[in-house]
């Protein structure tokens, strides 16, 4: 049962994304009301957190039955004894899933109040605490130690530093104060630290700071499916063309066993920062990752290059991951998106761009995934069917595993085709409340199903080169 407001769009957003939900040939195959009831379903589910947490295991140092050892009793620390599963996923063997205890409708609201921003909210959600940053607003009289009820300013409109805020907001349960508000308003930059440690958050969730760091990476379910459809292999030569902040570059080093080469390239320096840390923190030496634009990538001179670094000669690549920039529309939650219609649909052309790069690295017989964590036609669909009209050397793959649902309709693309993609919908399930008690009698298969419905919006397409595209001299 929803507990959250619908997400909050623009206008001109909303109308973009229903006239993407409800094109001809959607509507055309399930009717006009079947058609609005899914996409207002949609816009529902994404303010609401996904029913499950996902770690990936690092197999490269640990086996998963170990980590899982470790980590129920972590789990029985954090929740007070209470034992809530963690169940492997019988088709992605790395990843374990811990379902969302929620919502709990019996927290009782103080009267000491603060807000934190919609990002910080969001993380809360999924079992952060609440750091001193995403502070907005607290009551006059906060001190540290003061139980605390946890506000979320979706829609952006609360000033830095108020003493109360009668805006929209959402509940997300109480904690107790680490810092009075002088403190955490007194203007000093280096408080970076926890402000509010949640103690009765309405979902409960665990936190992941700093929790077995070496052995675990917090991802979504998609994201760790992307890895395995590209299914790389011992002493290959592997591309990941926009990788921060590495969990699909440091899954990909896992599953070749840290041998071959794996190459990491964004344009932001301190995410390539964050991608060398994790690298270095999950022990895999298989990694090199460079600060470079993915656009440039492709070296224009037929001169070799010894050391190994971008730009790179065409057809250097065994397999790329092309998990692309986007307007990020299937993340969960996401209460509120202030986004133009402009900046939402800036992504296609990029796409593109980077997509015409990867094709060109990419040696005949590779491998090609591209995937979005987003939920519109525009970027996926209608990507693939230009790729497959601009690039005849493509061919769309089956993919393996095939967990999400098939391609959406609407972009020309054959039923055949569609069945070839996953597109992961939140709208395929009705939301939901969980407690220990009806996780008790529930099947496995049940709640791995679920698992892989209530996740967030994710799209991925499989190609492979079938011929050279190398222009005879």
């Amino acid at each position: 049962m929803s507990i959250f407001p619908k997400i909050s769009l623009r206008l001109e957003v909303e109308k973009y994304l229903k006239e993407g939900f409800m094109n001809k040939e959607v509507v055309s195959a399930l009717g006009k009301q079947e058609a609005e009831r899914r996409f207002e379903t949609l816009l529902n589910h994404l303010s609401h957190p996904p029913s499950f947490t996902t770690v990936r295991v690092n197999t490269h140092l640990a086996s998963v039955q170990h980590v899982k050892n470790l980590l129920l009793d972590e789990l029985q620390k954090q929740f007070n004894g209470l034992s809530v599963p963690i169940l492997q996923h019988p088709d992605l063997q790395d990843v374990l899933l811990i379902p969302l205890i929620g919502p709990r409708r019996n927290i009782k609201k103080q009267q000491c109040e603060a807000v934190v921003g919609a990002q910080c909210g969001n993380a809360v959600l999924r079992g952060a605490h609440v750091y001193v940053p995403g502070i907005v607003a607290a009551s006059k009289f906060m001190k540290a130690g003061d139980v605390i009820s946890v506000y979320s300013d979706i829609k952006g409109k609360c000033k830095k530093g108020a003493k109360e805020f009668d805006g929209t907001k959402v509940f997300l349960g109480n904690g107790i104060s680490e810092l009075s508000r002088k403190e955490i308003f007194n203007g000093l930059p280096e408080l970076k630290g926890i402000g509010i440690r949640m103690t009765e958050p309405i979902f409960l969730s665990p936190s992941f700071d700093n929790v077995l760091p070496s052995y675990l990476f917090l991802q979504n379910l998609p994201s760790a499916v992307v890895t395995h459809v590209l299914d790389p292999q011992p002493g290959e030569k592997i591309l990941d063309l926009c990788a921060a902040p590495g969990g699909k570059t440091t899954h990909i080093a896992a599953l070749m066993h840290d041998q071959g080469e794996v190459i990491a390239l964004d344009k932001i320096a301190n995410k390539v920062e964050k991608i060398k840390q994790n690298a270095l923190l999950l022990g895999l030496n298989s990694i090199k990752a460079f600060c470079f634009d993915g656009t440039k990538a492709l070296k224009l001179d037929m001169v070799k290059d010894a050391d190994g670094k971008p730009p790179f000669l065409p057809e250097s690549f065994d397999r790329i991951l092309l998990d692309a920039p986007c307007s990020g529309m299937g993340q969960r939650p996401n209460m509120a998106c202030s986004w133009t219609l402009k900046e939402v649909t800036s992504y296609q052309p990029l796409q593109r761009k980077l997509f015409t790069v990867a094709v060109e690295l990419l040696k005949p017989g590779g491998v090609l995934v591209y995937s979005t964590c987003t939920i519109t036609l525009a970027e996926n669909e209608e990507q693939v069917a230009w790729a497959l009209t601009a690039f005849p050397c493509l061919q769309l793959q089956p993919q393996d595993p095939q967990i999400g649902g098939e391609g959406m309709l609407g972009a020309g693309l054959s039923f055949e085709q569609l069945k070839r993609l996953q597109r992961f919908d939140p709208s395929a399930v009705p939301v939901r409340d969980t407690d220990l008690g009806s996780l008790g009698g529930a099947r496995l298969e049940d709640l791995v199903w679920l698992a892989n419905k209530d996740c967030i919006g994710f799209f991925i397409a499989k190609f492979i080169k079938c011929k050279s595209t190398e222009k005879d001299p």
